[in-house]
């Protein structure tokens, strides 16, 4: 199949652009410089030269490329990690979340795609009540901390545009906490380095679960969500949710460090704010149980127990 693929060289699109490209499918690719359209065409895609937020060029892109499926992976998550400026940090992904959905959608109509994949995120938007671990069907948070509040209702734009594109067989997949090359979890990744000095300590209790993907394993579920699953939100994620109590010593371990410092809320909070110590004591997991099924795939990391020892290089 033709595929045009936005946020190719970020690092779910460095996996996922090899992956489409060895499963024998032709990938046009968005770039914004010359530079990394150079190193996406060394790999075998075509490459469309546009800046995802100019909305014609964009557009254009797409109408040349004439794709069957169109995959938007657009983030801006570099140096992401300060909890207290959330919202700030993810503005250029949220308008990525909905001018460029937006946008996209309509290209996709317009050029007759069969199918639109967009990215979304399985973890701290769900509700904070409940049990540990949420489905498709449990509702997202009605009242997330506030510097968080933008960023959910780009989130819940982004799925309230998928659901209701009835002409375009469409799919949001929440990916879990990305683990892997190129990621903040990797040998050379900014948590890590945290860790490494003992500057990331468990909060409370340490009762936020969170739920992980190893980068390799999203590829491989997008690729096979081109052409199985019904419209609608999966939850990407591996087979074990987990605490903060209990992958953060795991992981520390993992890496030779020493274990994780222990403070309690209100020194959490004067840290990282209400959303970090909602992140560290709050949040819940997602279940991978729909997408498992519905996509007829198995992520090869069926843990982060085993991915933190054997897949951060």
């Amino acid at each position: 199949m033709r595929v045009f693929v936005a946020g190719s060289t970020g690092a779910i699109g460095k996996s996922l652009v090899p992956h489409l490209l060895e499963s024998g499918h032709e990938v046009v690719a968005l770039s914004r410089t010359l530079q990394k359209a150079r190193e996406l065409e060394g790999l075998g895609a075509r490459v469309a030269v546009a800046d995802a937020l100019d909305r014609e060029a964009l557009a254009a892109a797409i109408r040349r490329a004439e794709p069957e499926v169109i995959i938007h992976q657009l983030t801006a998550l570099a140096g992401v990690g300060n909890f207290k400026k959330f919202d700030e940090e993810f503005a250029l992904t949220n308008r990525f979340r909905t001018e460029v959905t937006d946008t996209m959608l309509a290209a996709a109509r317009l050029v007759g795609a069969r199918r639109f994949i967009a990215q979304s995120f399985c973890g701290w938007p769900f509700a904070r009540e409940g049990g540990p671990v949420k489905t498709e069907e449990d509702p997202l948070d009605a009242t997330p901390p506030a510097n968080f509040s933008r960023t959910l209702t780009a989130i819940r734009y982004l799925e309230e545009a998928v659901r209701a594109a009835t002409d375009v067989e469409s799919l949001a997949l929440r990916y879990g906490i990305l683990y892997g090359p190129g990621t903040g979890i990797a040998k050379d990744g900014s948590i890590v380095e945290l860790i490494r000095k003992r500057r990331l300590p468990i909060v409370g209790d340490g009762a936020g679960i969170w739920s992980f993907i190893h980068v390799r394993d999203v590829a491989r579920a997008t690729v096979s969500a081109m052409s199985r699953g019904a419209p609608g939100i999966y939850n990407v994620v591996d087979d074990e949710p987990a605490a903060v109590s209990t992958w953060l010593p795991f992981l520390a371990d993992a890496l030779g460090a020493k274990p994780p410092r222990k403070v309690p809320v209100w020194l959490g909070k004067l840290a990282i704010g209400d959303g970090g110590v909602s992140m560290m004591t709050k949040i819940r997991g997602g279940s991978n149980a729909k997408a498992k099924r519905a996509f007829e795939w198995q992520p090869s990391y069926e843990s982060w127990r085993r991915g933190f020892v054997e897949g951060l290089g």
